[in-house]
């Protein structure tokens, strides 16, 4: 890259921290657990409402599991998919799994039976663990039709009494007499099979992509990929050991299983887990848990702070809060900051990238773009190349924008299964993330949007993004949301939905207005739609293709 405005990276001096990278990362997170389980086998692991599991007994749990599949013969390098929500079966099916060597295919649950099924075939799922209620509902009848010849299913009410009907309702079902009952095998006491632990090159997950522009794809992340930014995101949150992390994202999206559940694990801490995102049960958690780290999108950050019981003391034992997976509008980071007290630390990062690749530094706080009014997301860590570059793949002049490339340790080798597609995302090691983007002179990174989402009115480019940020400075909206229309005139013209404040009330011109008094002429909402709630995907990412369909 000689000659490249990204080569010598001056800024990296001044705005880059010796904790943004890991010195040591552990060879993978199942090593980094079996040291936890050393050094602390009476510390909490798991916290799931009032019940609480020790690295110990988890260690224990997961050899049971480990054990019970290796007895119905999955073996090194088979695919175990995971269909649950945020509770301790996740994890200790996760270690499970590893610890058999085999692969991990988490899934989203709230998928829909064409949606699995399409998983289950193209990863050659031979193992599922799934909810009993998932089970009965459809997943019985799409195992059936697809590769899986395991299958264990468990119950949200299990490890724990408190059974919070806000996010658990219904009732305990009766274990299947067709698939066998994790807890089971788990209490079993089979030892996991000896000489199966896997090295660092070996394929951890098979993370299928949101599918928020096409057919989900499998990432393959690395045993590598997740240590690394597992112990990268620990220290650049300047965690100590033992920290209590709480997760806030879900487990089965990449930023959950990373930066919540692999960096707690790496740092011998606590996950506390609370099934589903429902804002009254996560505000109680975090009274209950105290813990010092959340991340999540900023819907929910928007959802906790609507909430009427939200208070500042909820938030009074973190020692940092990050967003990620969704855009952080700069008017949400100052309206959280007023009224509870933490500021939210923007982060970049996708499937690819296994979680993060750029974030804000401790200390520090993300500039806002003057021209378009974008928060920075942070910049690169050390061992992290970030570049912006033209359709050829030539840098961009620092404060142009371009795609988003991105180098580093925490970079997938490719797509389960599919060549060409690796190769045309990731040349030579270096992903093109299809986001548009562009760095500042001292190194700040900007996302613009994604290159899909583009609106072409007459002839001129209009990001959503920036519609979406001027929106969000009205004291009405919580979510916003701008796609492209047809338009017989223009080409396409700009429209917005917006779902609004509790108690708040105003209309479609007042917001159109709103804007037009903010933006040039040809970017303002030409329409603006009120909706109840915006689509999203269960990460938190507004689905902007639905909103599209809608138009």
């Amino acid at each position: 890259m000689s000659g490249s405005p990204y080569a010598a990276r001056p800024w990296l001096g001044r705005l880059s921290d010796a904790q943004l990278a890991p010195a040591d990362p552990p060879e993978t997170v199942l090593h980094a657990f079996r040291e936890a389980v050393r050094r602390a086998p009476d510390r909490t692991a798991l916290g799931y409402f009032d019940g609480r599991i020790g690295y110990r007994e988890a260690d224990e749990l997961s050899d049971g599991i480990a054990g019970r599949l290796a007895e119905r013969g999955f073996a090194p390098g088979d695919r175990l998919a995971l269909v649950l929500q945020n509770v301790p079966q996740f994890a200790l099916a996760l270690l499970g799994a590893w610890k058999a060597g085999g692969t991990v295919v988490p899934v989203n649950p709230m998928y829909k039976e064409r949606e699995v099924a399409h998983v289950l075939a193209d990863a050659e799922v031979t193992a599922l663990v799934c909810a009993d209620r998932a089970w009965e509902g459809f997943l019985r009848d799409t195992a059936a039709g697809s590769p899986v010849r395991i299958a264990f299913t468990t119950s949200d009410f299990d490890l724990q009494t408190r059974n919070d009907e806000r996010v658990l309702g219904g009732e305990r079902m009766p274990v299947p007499d067709d698939a066998e009952d994790l807890l089971a095998a788990a209490r079993s006491g089979l030892a996991a099979p000896a000489g199966r632990d896997p090295d660092s090159s070996g394929i951890a997950l098979i993370s299928y992509t949101s599918g928020t522009s096409g057919t989900p794809k499998g990432a393959m992340n690395t045993h590598a990929n997740i240590a690394y930014n597992a112990e990268r995101q620990r220290t650049s949150c300047d965690l100590p050991d033992g920290s209590t992390i709480f997760a806030l994202a879900p487990l089965f999206h990449i930023t959950g299983l990373v930066c919540e559940l692999s960096a707690s694990l790496v740092g011998a801490g606590t996950l506390a887990l609370a099934h589903r995102f429902e804002p009254g049960v996560v505000l109680d958690a975090f009274a209950e848990h105290r813990p010092a780290y959340t991340v999540g999108p900023s819907t929910a950050f928007m959802a906790l702070a609507a909430h009427p019981g939200c208070t500042p003391d909820h938030f009074g034992s973190f020692r940092m809060i990050s967003s990620g997976g969704a855009p952080l509008p700069p008017a949400l980071v100052e309206k959280f900051r007023a009224g509870f007290g933490p500021y939210i630390r923007n982060g970049y990062g996708l499937t690819e990238c296994t979680a993060p690749c750029a974030s804000v530094p401790p200390q520090r706080e993300a500039p806002v773009d003057p021209v378009s009014g974008t928060l920075s997301v942070g910049v690169p860590g050390p061992d992290t190349v970030v570049r912006i570059v033209d359709e050829n793949g030539a840098d961009v002049p620092l404060g142009e924008h371009g795609e988003i490339a991105v180098r580093g340790p925490m970079v997938i080798p490719g797509y389960w299964r599919r060549p060409e597609d690796s190769a045309a995302a990731i040349p030579d090691g270096e992903l093109r993330t299809g986001d548009i983007g562009f760095m500042d002179p001292d190194g700040w990174l900007y996302v613009v949007d994604r290159k899909k989402d583009m609106i072409n009115a007459s002839g001129f480019k209009v990001w959503p993004r920036e519609v979406e940020d001027v929106l969000y400075t009205h004291p009405a909206v919580r979510e916003a949301a701008v796609v492209g229309v047809p338009d017989a005139y223009r080409g396409e013209s700009v429209k917005a939905y917006v779902s609004l404040r509790p108690g708040e009330d105003t209309t479609p011109e007042e917001l159109a207005a709103h804007c037009k008094d903010r933006l040039a002429a040809f970017k303002y909402p030409r329409e603006v739609e009120v909706l109840p709630e915006l689509p999203k995907t269960t990460s938190g990412k507004i689905l902007r293709r639905e909103l599209r369909s809608r138009a």
